[in-house]
Order: C-alpha cells, then structure tokens, then sequence
C-alpha cells in the first residue's frame, strides 16, 4: 500500500472513530458516505473500538458491495432512522439508438458532473437500463444533469429498489478442490491457474465476508462470501463434503 493510501486509510479510521463517539455521546445516528470493500475493512481494523455505539452497513440492497456504515441502533436510541440512499433508474431516451453502456461508462458520467465518489454506491447495468444507489442529499442533481452516456442520450428517475431493481440470480457451480482453501476455491470458480490467484493476494484484492484476506489458505466455511476484485463474488452455499475419490465437493452460487 502507497503512503497515501496508507494516509487516508488512516484518515478514515479517525473518521470512523469520531463518528462512533458523536452518536454515543449526542445521542444520534452518524453516516459516512459509500464504503467500497477497502474502506470497509478498515472499520473492521478499528471494530472494537467502535462497536460499542452500534453499527450496521447497508447499500440500499443485501447484495450491495459498496455500503454507508451507520453507527446507533432502535433498541439504544429508541427509534429508527433509515440510511440516506436513494435509487435512480437510467434509461436511454430512445433504446434504438443507445450504446452498450458499461460499468465504467456510468461512473465516468457521474464522476464528470463534479460529485464525490462517497456519493454514489452501486451501479448495476442491465439491457437498456440501469440502477444507480446514491445518497439521497445527490438523487435531485443527478437527476436533473445526467443527460448523456458517451453518445447516449438518457433519463433519469428515482425509483422504489424493492419493487423496480431486478434481483441477481447466481449461477450454480459444484467444484472439486484438495482442500477448502480461499486460493484453490477461486481457481476453480474462476478457471484461473494458482499464480494468478496467488497474484491477487498479492494486491490485496480478495475479501472473505468483506474483511481484506491476505491468507491465501484460509479456509472457507458454508455462508462464506469472496469478493475477488477483477473476477467476480461467489458464496458457498453448503458444506463441503468428500467425494469418492477423496476430493472436496464444494457449492458455490457465483454472481454476474
């Protein structure tokens, strides 16, 4: 990790900390803006500093890999207040001639309209549409300046994600492995050799249960969720169990 990263990681966790202490003591819900998986694992670094205020991290849906860390709870504060997201629908304004837009299309719009990424959560591009998660305080803006996609002109509306944002349907592998090992799971979930598996341990781009792994021969459990930057997220879905030959029979639902 590059000193500055290092600097704001460490910037972050006294963020963090500030926030806990301001819910505890004004009696209050605190937020940060969206958390990516690294960002994230530095509230697990300070986590037994803070959990004493209550937290929790959502994203506007269960499966969100970006998520706002909130700190209080109903049972301390004695009422509710929910997480600040908002979701927006993008559509072009005529399918026909729209592009293919990407992941990286969407972010790089967004980003030009001058907004701070802890604003925005989410993407999920579909056929001629997307679903975008942002801070509620942002939804109005985007709405009102997201006009063009590269050379896609397109519309912009909040919407309910409950009741609009199609569900991600995982697909079903049933894999053989030596051993449950993180780095022997995702070579065969991602049909990659055991170097470049190793190569992202390396950069620090695989997350177990959205913690940074940096055990390759970790073993995973039932429930376990991997996110492998560049590859995908799969979670084990039953416990593994031996096949005749001696080998392990693991269940993984992987997600698009």
């Amino acid at each position: 990790m590059s000193v500055e990263n290092e600097k704001e990681i460490q910037q972050l966790k006294n963020r963090i900390r500030e926030l806990a202490d301001k819910s505890y003591n004004q009696n209050q819900y605190t937020f940060t803006g969206f958390l990516g998986l690294a960002e994230q694992d530095a509230l697990w670094q300070v986590e037994r500093e803070v959990k004493f205020a209550g937290i929790t991290l959502y994203g506007g849906r269960e499966e969100a890999e970006r998520k706002i860390l909130r700190f209080g709870s109903e049972a301390e504060l004695g009422y509710e207040q929910p997480f600040p997201i908002c979701c927006i629908r993008i559509r072009p304004l005529s399918a026909k001639f729209a592009d293919k837009l990407s992941h990286r299309d969407y972010l790089g719009a967004l980003m030009n309209l001058g907004i701070e990424r802890s604003t925005i959560g989410d993407i999920l591009p579909g056929e001629g549409e997307a679903f975008l998660f942002c801070q509620d305080t942002i939804a109005e803006f985007i709405c009102d300046n997201l006009e063009q996609i590269r050379h896609t002109h397109v519309r912009c509306e909040v919407v309910d994600a409950a009741a609009e944002v199609p569900q991600e349907e995982p697909v079903r592998q049933v894999i053989q492995v030596a051993s449950p090992r993180v780095d022997a799971v995702i070579s065969k979930v991602y049909n990659k050799s055991r170097s470049d598996c190793l190569e992202l341990f390396r950069a620090g781009k695989v997350y177990v249960n959205g913690r940074l792994c940096e055990n390759n021969s970790k073993s995973l459990e039932a429930g376990d969720v991997v996110n492998a930057r560049g590859y995908g997220k799969f979670r084990i879905s039953g416990e593994p169990h031996a096949t005749r030959k001696g080998k392990l029979a693991i269940e993984a639902e992987v997600y698009p």
